[in-house]
């Protein structure tokens, strides 16, 4: 599950979405994944670190991913969690990275799916600009 934060996402929203990663269900090991959580405001950021510190202690196996833009790596949230921060270096080369991707992530059969409009009829994509607001 993924949380896309703005600087208009709610402490509610987040405090919702830190209760599905840290409270145990029936509902497997999914991966919680908060993007730009930078981009959250000051208080919002505070209730969420104080939330997590509340819920962590129900549940000792989840699995929980925070991306910031490295440029804003100082904002409240990457802060306060960055004694968690894992610096990863892929063990495989981009090209092994990409096979592997194009291997598990492709529609079976070129049907009426989103993932027509992606190259080689994969149900994932990517899409990024170097300047923000261009239409992706």
């Amino acid at each position: 599950e993924v949380l896309l934060c703005t600087p208009q996402t709610s402490a509610e929203q987040v405090g919702l979405f830190l209760r599905r990663c840290l409270i145990p269900c029936q509902g497997g090991d999914k991966i919680y994944t908060m993007l730009y959580a930078d981009e959250l405001s000051y208080d919002v950021s505070c209730r969420a670190e104080e939330l997590f510190q509340h819920l962590q202690c129900y549940n000792s196996s989840y699995r929980l991913v925070i991306l910031c833009n490295c440029e804003r790596e100082n904002s409240y949230l990457p802060s306060a969690f960055s004694h968690y921060k894992v610096h990863m270096i892929p063990q495989r080369s981009q090209e092994d990275i990409r096979q592997y991707l194009q291997r598990h992530f492709r529609v079976a059969q070129p049907s009426c799916s989103a993932a027509a409009v992606f190259k080689e009829h994969m149900c994932v994509g990517i899409v990024s600009s170097k300047r923000a607001g261009m239409g992706k």
